[in-house]
């Protein structure tokens, strides 16, 4: 059963924050998670609800909580944010300590929290990019060449690491994007939005003012296969159907994908793709059809081959032919060019997981190896290691995919303490996990949820100022200036 949770109560800026607690937790088993984004938070949120007898601490690289929810989801899907009230009401739970400010694999090792933790969850995500692997990649002369859309996500919402991105928006009036994902898409919205419609969500006013500088009047967005191989979702296109731009595409092509028996028989079985073409059909026009100010041009069968830069910038494109069914379909050369003139290129093939020190991790697939949530090294479970979200399953799926994914973690977690399969009370207790974190830097660097709060408040308060919901600090300084 627990102890006493002793802690003084103030209120700033309208909540209580907690001073001073001592979460002692007397044979309570101690978990810690390794991520503070989507997947370590819905982890934590399972198993606070399938067991009372538990203690848990996040860890977080970031000062702020959430991942990408705060740092990759577009500030005009402001409802996609809704978890964040969630999440919160996890922090807050007199189970739950966060750790903001600390590196896993750096300031602590995942061995360290090993030695006093029942159990270690590690859903730190995918916080690398797949790159195109082609010549003239990463500039040339002061060119950008092509630019991580990861990254320039993180920039426009706010992630201190990215402010400094080496990006061009007037050198010409095209970008380009290699990529047919939902995070292309955004990008591409994004360049082609009206000012005034980004000012009223939580972009950062550096970002605003630097789009509001932006050249770029048309957006080409290219992936390798055909219209029916194409990742993002309808809920995307139609978004882009709302602002005042063309859409251009091989509407040809689109139909002929669609008509054929195979393309037929295959959306028989895909009503959400069928949709989508037709929603791709309706608002689109032909390119010699263009008309409106600003363009996106939606383009299939090319593979970027290079990038050359000569009087310019340009992304030097395979064309491809399809062979196979729609649902296996095989991009093929034909070995023809297309060179598409732009001020920058965006590559948005794929987010990576890393490897951290001391956990198993599968190169190939940039993954975690894992039955069911639990860890294995050649084939066999590692005690108390657990694994959540992208780095369990690879970087695809929505907000909704990695809170179930994150739950048959949790479940497994449960199903094991309550088994004592991993439960060990002689080498995990509060003061042996403050005793070990004393001796890192982490009990200096530490920001903890109630300090975040005063960052949340702050940064409301800002917003309000500007008729925005918030206005996001944007450099780790100006964050601890404000805690004080």
């Amino acid at each position: 059963m627990f102890g006493l949770r002793a802690y003084v109560v103030t209120r700033v800026h309208g909540f209580e924050r907690r001073l001073f607690s001592t979460n002692h937790f007397v044979g309570a088993a101690r978990v810690a998670v390794v991520g503070g984004g989507a997947a370590g938070f819905y982890t934590a949120a399972r198993v606070l609800a399938k067991t009372s007898n538990v203690g848990i601490d996040i860890f977080e690289q970031q000062i702020p909580p959430y991942g990408l929810v705060r740092y990759g989801v577009a500030p005009d899907h402001l409802e996609v944010k809704n978890c964040i009230s969630k999440f919160a009401s996890v922090a807050m739970d007199p189970r739950v300590r966060y750790f903001g400010n600390t590196r896993v694999g750096t300031q602590i090792s995942v061995s360290d929290l090993r030695s006093v933790y029942d159990a270690v969850v590690l859903a730190y995500g995918a916080s690398e990019d797949k790159r195109l692997g082609i010549g003239g990649e990463d500039g040339n002369n002061g060119r950008v060449g092509v630019v991580s859309a990861r990254m320039f996500v993180a920039w426009y919402n706010g992630l201190p690491e990215a402010q400094d991105l080496h990006m061009d928006l007037t050198s010409h009036d095209t970008v380009v994007i290699v990529g047919h994902g939902n995070v292309a898409l955004d990008c591409a919205r994004i360049l082609l939005a009206p000012l005034e419609h980004l000012a009223r969500t939580d972009i950062t006013n550096r970002a605003l003012a630097v789009l509001a500088q932006s050249n770029i009047r048309r957006v080409e967005m290219v992936g390798r296969r055909g219209p029916l191989q194409v990742s993002f979702t309808t809920k995307e296109l139609r978004e882009m159907t709302k602002l005042d731009v063309d859409i251009i595409c091989d509407r040809d092509l689109v139909e002929r994908e669609c008509s054929s028996p195979e393309g037929h028989a295959y959306l028989l079985h895909k009503r959400p793709l069928r949709r989508m073409m037709d929603v791709l059909l309706k608002h689109s026009v032909r390119p010699e059809d263009a008309q409106k100010e600003k363009q996106f041009h939606l383009r299939f069968l090319m593979s970027p081959a290079e990038v050359v830069y000569s009087g310019g910038q340009s992304v030097r494109f395979q064309t491809n032919v399809l062979e196979g069914l729609p649902e296996s379909a095989r991009a093929v050369s034909t070995n023809n060019c297309v060179d598409v003139p732009c001020a920058m290129a965006l590559r948005s093939v794929g987010y990576a997981s890393m490897a951290l020190c001391g956990v198993p991790f599968d190169n190939v697939r940039r993954i975690v190896p894992n039955i069911a949530g639990r860890v294995v090294h050649n084939g066999d479970a590692v005690r108390g290691m657990y694994v959540a979200g992208w780095l369990k399953r690879g970087p695809v799926g929505v907000i909704a995919t990695t809170m179930q994914d994150a739950y048959r973690t949790a479940d497994a977690l449960v199903m094991d303490l309550e088994s004592g399969a991993i439960s060990n009370p002689l080498t995990s207790s509060t003061s042996l996990i403050d005793a070990m974190l004393a001796q890192t830097r982490v009990a200096k660097t530490r920001v903890s949820y109630d300090d975040w709060l005063r960052i949340d408040a702050h940064e409301i308060a800002v917003g309000v100022a500007h008729k925005k919901p918030r206005e996001k600090l944007t450099s780790v300084n100006e964050m601890l200036d404000v805690i004080g």
